[in-house]
């Protein structure tokens, strides 16, 4: 046991220390983390409804503003959803939260905002954005983004270039394993294709934001695979092939849709571009290198470093024209990287405050028989991902009430992790402050709200997911999916 841990003059015994042996993924990292903030907030805590105010407030702030004066009264020269800044809005809903919960002082309040920025996941993509930053903006100084998006557009037809780019990302995203670093190789990419073949900017990274959110469901070095794995004791194969059963299809009725939508606009004049095959080796590396699912810090990295030397090499670049522009690309990113800050500051409050404890009450009570069920994990994890705009963080605060309603009204393990994984993906693909978004709306430069109504495969995701749900899990494999379940047990 533990020393005795000592709150408010109290004794209290900490919870029993962890094999740290079977710490095997970054899932049950962070269900370690979880539990010790538990006990630092003084044990289990009450749900309480109460306590998802600051990310209504920050709603109500942000996206009501943004409609007013976007759609109900514009200014002249300016875009609505600029008019107030996203994390000033998000600045308020941290002051809402740090003044609930008067049980905790506010030096405790902090420790709390501390240990969810520390969270492994958000250091992490708080790296990303600073790398992809940098590479971004060596890459524009360089030409490397011109040179690639003009050789692509030589081989891919003008009415496919968007479609086109929705493959790429799904492709590039299954291998690495990660949405946030597709978007980050594949967005600069994206708004270069854009400007050349002159398409609609927020479609275009709307369809990479698609393609990276498949193959983030879909792959099995994925985050948010090993962490609805291993929370619902499925095999990643098996939630591989439950998942495939919605995705895949729903991945070829988008690019159709796509394909439609992007020719329903007048025709591309793509033309003929000048480009240098040097300035676009980089761009293929580092698309190789993450086929090989390569860490994206180290692909990002080499392409930082293959860009520099290719841009001395053919005389876009100098000395201090690279390191300014690597300057000027990481400072773009500030924005990014403060909202992601907050974010998880907030998102640890509201947890410790009672906030996901009332969503999951709320979940357990309404939900019956097994489609319910299925339904309630669904509805589960994407209000998490909803509030906490991390679907990995959403998928292992999920996890114990999702196995426990599996348990109860029929759903195999399969089928849950299935769900866990999907349905988060479904919430992280369309949430306007969400990662994905936020890097490609940094890098292309637009508001992420703009790139909402071209998010066809998450919404359609959805609209697949509700129809498995209703199908009873579309009536396949239902008897191989149990036996497999009673096999493990």
């Amino acid at each position: 046991m533990r020393k005795l841990m000592f709150r408010r003059g109290k004794k209290r015994p900490m919870l029993e220390k962890r094999e740290t042996g079977q710490a095997e993924s970054a899932a049950a990292t962070a269900a370690v983390e979880e539990a010790r903030l538990q006990e630092s907030g003084g044990g289990a805590i009450g749900p309480n409804g109460f306590a998802l105010l600051p990310i209504i407030v920050f709603l109500v702030l942000y996206l009501g503003s943004g409609v007013y004066f976007e759609y109900v009264r514009p200014i002249d020269g300016q875009m609505g959803f600029y008019v107030i800044s996203v994390v000033v809005a998000f600045m308020v809903a941290l002051t809402v939260a740090l003044v609930q919960n008067r049980s905790l002082s506010f030096d405790e309040k902090i420790r709390h905002c501390a240990r969810g920025i520390g969270d492994e996941n958000i250091v992490i993509m708080l790296f990303i954005f600073l790398f992809a930053g940098v590479f971004s903006g060596l890459a524009s100084a360089a030409g490397g983004a011109e040179s690639t998006a003009n050789m692509m557009l030589s081989v891919i037809p003008s009415n496919f270039a968007i479609p086109g780019l929705f493959l790429i990302a799904a492709i590039i995203s299954l291998a690495m394993g990660t949405s946030t670093g597709t978007v980050s190789v594949l967005a600069p990419i994206a708004v270069a294709v854009s400007a050349n073949a002159d398409l609609n900017l927020a479609f275009c990274v709307a369809s990479v934001i698609g393609g990276a959110m498949f193959g983030d469901n879909l792959s099995f070095i994925s985050d948010t695979t090993i962490a609805s794995t291993k929370t619902q004791g499925a095999a990643m194969k098996d939630k591989f092939y439950e998942n495939a059963k919605i995705a895949i299809p729903v991945a070829l009725v988008s690019m159709v849709v796509i394909a439609v939508v992007a020719s329903s606009s007048a025709p591309a004049s793509v033309g003929t571009y000048e480009f240098n095959p040097v300035l676009a080796v980089p761009y293929f590396v580092v698309l190789i290198l993450a086929m090989t699912g390569m860490n994206v810090l180290l692909v990002l990295t080499i392409g930082i470093l293959l860009m520099l030397l290719t841009g001395v090499a053919a005389g876009t670049l100098s000395f201090v024209s690279a390191f300014t522009s690597m300057g000027t690309g990481a400072t773009g990113m500030f924005e990014t990287m403060i909202v992601t800050i907050l974010v998880a500051a907030i998102g640890s409050l509201m947890r410790q405050h009672g906030g996901f404890a009332a969503i999951l009450q709320f979940i357990h009570k309404h939900f019956h028989g097994r489609k319910g069920g299925m339904a309630g994990i669904g509805l589960l994890v994407f209000l998490l991902d909803v509030a906490a705009a991390n679907n990995t963080v959403a998928i292992v605060m999920a996890g114990s009430v999702a196995k426990q309603i599996s348990e109860e009204y029929d759903v195999s393990p399969r089928e849950a992790a299935s769900l866990l994984d999907t349905w988060s993906c479904i919430g992280q693909g369309i949430i306007p402050y969400g990662a994905q978004l936020l890097i490609g709306a940094g890098i292309a430069g637009i508001s992420s709200v703009s790139i909402i109504p071209f998010l066809f495969y998450p919404m359609l995701l959805a609209v697949g997911m509700v129809a498995y749900i209703l199908t009873d899990g579309l009536k396949f494999g239902r008897g191989k999916a149990a036996a497999s379940s009673a096999t493990r047990a």
